[in-house]
């Protein structure tokens, strides 16, 4: 049996110190909203502080869901009035090899408005190459 994994690791700026402890409240209570309906956050965020006193470290904790990450990072943008362009990316990988056990993609999230800037899953992207098509169309 495969196992499949989604791996990722990416920081978001906060921008002040007194953001940080409630930016890990808003991550606890999608945790909970997500438990709720028998469903793992999936990641870990922490302050990155070798980085900076208002950075967080998003990454997986085994296996992730990047849908899980995008949310997060909105409602942050939201509680925050983050603006600016934030995007991060994944790698899909198996334990064993699969036709389809690895891909990966990236998003990128305006902050100021909540709306995907752009986004890019590579297996979605080679079959439409692959069967012809323009993946940009």
């Amino acid at each position: 049996m495969a196992n499949y994994y989604t791996h990722f690791s990416c920081l978001l700026d906060v921008r002040a110190t007194e953001n940080v402890e409630q930016a890990l409240d808003v991550y606890r209570t999608l945790s909970r909203e997500l438990e709720s309906e028998g469903v793992s956050i999936g990641f870990v965020a922490s302050v990155d502080s070798e980085r900076s006193a208002t950075t967080l470290w998003i990454r997986d904790e085994d296996h992730g869901d990047p849908e899980h990450v995008i949310t997060f990072v909105r409602r942050c943008a939201e509680v925050f009035n983050l603006d600016g362009l934030w995007g991060f990316q994944w790698a899909d990988t198996c334990s064993r090899p699969r036709l389809d056990g690895f891909g990966g993609g990236a998003h990128v999230v305006d902050l100021a408005t909540g709306q995907s800037f752009d986004w890019n899953e590579t297996s979605t992207w080679l079959a439409i190459v692959l069967d012809g098509g323009d993946p940009y169309a």
